[in-house]
């Protein structure tokens, strides 16, 4: 009887998905254009650009021009920057676009609060963030917050500088924030309690649409293997672009994003090692390193360290001696499901 039910759930959602997908594709249809810098990619209630009411269908094909306003009320927004870069908007607030160049990308956040998820930097990257006239550049990887209502800078994760001139800079190490409601004039860090902070509904929302972002990245990564380039790609499923990079990553708040190709492990072991030790510990099992990492299950990792653990640890396939999902030697590297083996991790042949 349960495989029975499994079958007959298995043909109705087969049955039913292409409708679905149809109805949901007439909400928000794939865009024509690739994405920029500027790139409407999430709303959620309320939000408009230059006072035009923004709706689903924006979502993908709306850019910020230099000099246009997005701003919302009772809703929140996400726009892309570089690739691997994530603006949020929360309630009641609002940014500029002043620079959409690839190389040179500026916004000011000019009511309300906002934040920056940086998850690639490239070293052509200058990224800078406007708050009460005062550019802080996003020199590393991590998450920025950026509240224009009290002229705070926080660094949750990463490091920010802001340029002082005569070749004096302020630095904003990883769990400090600094003011700059009084422009450049008085600039001094502190810290700050990050455990308060993550209560905020914003970095809730931000989280949470991380997880998604991940999601949709493992999704698409196995549609793509070599020769694409790292950047934006649009989910048809989710309707929204997610990044695909050159190599797995966490994002600040934990959650694991793959590369092109992760699903060659299938066939050999295409990124040695990348899940066979990469996420060991990690993903799926264990604390995330961000403030609210995934899902632990027990002491593995997705893709755990080579030959000590894999999917959920000790347990799921393990063959009783360590391995596991996605651990040790990998596809025709050790043997499948067997041992230290693994499917899809360590080294392949």
């Amino acid at each position: 009887m349960p495989r029975l039910r499994t079958i007959c759930i298995t043909a109705l959602a087969a049955l039913f998905a292409p409708a679905l997908f149809a109805l949901d594709t007439q909400i928000a249809p794939a865009p024509t254009n690739p994405a920029v810098p500027g790139t409407l990619n999430y709303i959620e209630g309320s939000a408009n650009l230059d006072g035009q009411t923004l709706t689903q269908r924006n979502i993908g094909s709306e850019t910020l021009a230099p000099g246009q306003v997005l701003s919302t009320t009772t809703g929140r927004a996400e726009v892309l920057l570089t690739p691997g870069v994530f603006l949020r908007l929360g309630h009641n607030s609002s940014v500029k676009m002043v620079s959409p160049d690839i190389t040179d990308t500026a916004v000011a956040v000019e009511r309300g609060r906002a934040t920056v998820e940086v998850d690639q930097l490239f070293k052509e990257n200058d990224i800078h963030v406007l708050e009460n006239h005062v550019p802080v550049q996003l020199v590393q990887t991590g998450l920025y917050e950026f509240n224009a209502d009290d002229g705070t800078v926080l660094v949750f994760q990463g490091k920010a500088a802001i340029d002082k001139g005569h070749g004096h800079w302020t630095t904003i190490k990883s769990g400090h924030q600094v003011s700059v409601a009084e422009g450049l004039a008085d600039l001094h860090t502190a810290k700050f309690n990050a455990s308060q902070q993550e209560d905020a509904g914003l970095y809730r929302w931000s989280s949470l649409r991380s997880d998604y972002l991940a999601e949709a990245n493992q999704q698409m990564a196995g549609e793509y293997g070599p020769g694409y380039n790292p950047g934006w790609y649009w989910d048809p499923y989710m309707y929204d672009y997610t990044f695909l990079g050159p190599y797995p990553f966490y994002s600040p708040f934990g959650w694991g994003y793959y590369p092109f190709g992760w699903g060659a492990g299938l066939y050999g072991g295409y990124y040695p090692g990348f899940y066979g030790g990469y996420y060991g510990g990690g993903y799926y099992g264990g604390p995330g390193p961000g403030p609210h990492g995934p899902v632990h299950l027990r002491n593995g990792g997705f893709g755990g360290p080579a030959a000590s653990s894999g999917f959920r640890g000790n347990a799921f396939h393990s063959g009783g001696e360590m391995g596991g999902f996605h651990g040790g030697g990998g596809f025709a590297g050790g043997g499948v499901h067997m041992g230290a083996g693994g499917f899809g991790g360590g080294h392949g042949r």
